[in-house]
């Protein structure tokens, strides 16, 4: 008995411990801790795991790290990478991929990639890095399936679908690359079924595909392409697409239109109906989307802007925000998976900015940073 007395606290301490170093070491999620640990929480202490927001400038990848408690961003980091790229994308927080436009004797695109260390934000490269699409290639948008650890690329009439290793190194699975149509850019729903891409082939369409569960090989859903634009415009530029935070809506914009074109899901098979009332009008030029919550911004290249839009949850119509168009020059938009901060990059500097919860209102938070033009931009946590 008077052993078990003096060691039962002992084992106390050393299972809690274990716990929270557990729940704190992800790297994934926030907790409330009840010892201190390694990850720098106290006793109730939200636990919140370390982010960083990754941007492709002028052939180098530059990150942010995330303040903590004001989601502001700090000193940046380079690493050198790709001199020009479309695409950016993080799978499961542990490795990161760029897409590069230089090619191989064969014609073949790269995709450049990097193992993230969760402490410091900082990148190695994979081994094996740069990895090799097939001959006569143009890698472009980025998309990832985490559940079958499946890195998705837009290509000339064709997505690529690479399989990563615990490495992060890419292999092409069975079937890659898969018929597509003129599509630069990807998306996959929130719930890894679906994969959506922009379709130049006028009138513009969105593309479909069922995601396979174990191989992440993609299956053409039956009524893809879905007409996003009008009959009347041979090049409606299709740019950025994103799926709302719930999965229910698909987003994409009209570039030549000025206009940004909606879809409902249609589950259990992926099909896709129009929004009522889609397309939606936007600023000038519309390029790069983003969306979290009930919240859409879009950004308007020609005119400087940023247009803000509620989403009904049940229909997927947007309605302006309050101000919308706000007076923020932007080229590359991400935020947050809690749907906090915006973080934008315009022609003169990166930005972050407040999203009020219930009117989608951006206030901007800290100092520009003297970073402009990101390519494409990720948050990782």
């Amino acid at each position: 008995m008077p052993t078990r007395t003096l060691h039962a606290p002992v084992t106390f301490i050393i299972l809690t411990f274990l716990f929270a170093l557990a729940a704190c070491g992800s790297g994934k999620q926030s907790t409330i801790c009840p010892l201190t640990t390694s990850c720098g929480c106290g006793p109730g202490v939200a636990c919140v795991a370390p982010a960083y927001v990754y941007a492709t400038f002028n052939g180098q990848i530059t990150e942010f790290p995330v303040d903590p408690s004001t989601g502001g961003l700090g000193s940046a980091t380079t690493t050198n990478g790709p001199s020009a790229s479309l695409g950016l994308a993080a799978l499961d927080s542990q490795f990161l991929y760029v897409s590069n436009f230089q090619q191989t004797v064969t014609g073949a695109s790269l995709i450049d990639a990097w193992s993230i260390n969760l402490s410091t934000g900082t990148l190695a490269s994979v081994p094996g890095s740069p990895f090799s699409l097939a001959p006569l290639s143009l890698a472009g948008g980025l998309a990832v399936d985490n559940a079958v650890q499946v890195l998705y690329v837009g290509d000339v009439d064709k997505i690529d679908a690479l399989k990563a290793d615990a490495t992060g190194a890419l292999t092409a699975i069975p079937g890659s690359p898969f018929p597509a149509g003129e599509n630069v850019y990807l998306t996959v729903d929130p719930q890894d079924r679906f994969l959506f891409a922009a379709d130049d082939t006028p009138p513009g369409n969105v593309l479909a595909f069922t995601i396979d569960s174990s191989t992440g090989a993609l299956t053409t859903v039956p009524g893809s392409p879905f007409a996003a634009g009008s009959g009347s415009v041979t090049s409606p530029w299709l740019a950025g697409i994103v799926v709302d935070s719930s999965g229910k809506f698909v987003y994409t914009v009209l570039e030549r239109t000025n206009q940004v074109a909606a879809f409902s899901i249609m589950a259990p098979g992926g099909g896709l109906n129009p929004v009522p009332g889609s397309p939606f009008a936007t600023g000038n030029d519309p390029d790069a989307l983003a969306t979290v919550n009930n919240f859409l911004y879009v950004a308007n290249a020609a005119d400087g802007t940023l247009s803000g839009y509620s989403i009904n949850p049940t229909s997927g119509v947007l309605m302006p925000l309050a101000g919308s168009p706000f007076a923020i020059r932007s080229a590359a938009l991400t935020t947050d998976p809690g749907g906090n901060f915006l973080y934008v990059s315009g022609s003169s500097s990166m930005r972050t900015y407040k999203i009020d919860a219930t009117s989608g209102a951006l206030t901007q938070i800290g100092l520009d940073l003297p970073y402009e033009g990101a390519g494409a931009m990720a948050y990782v946590q």
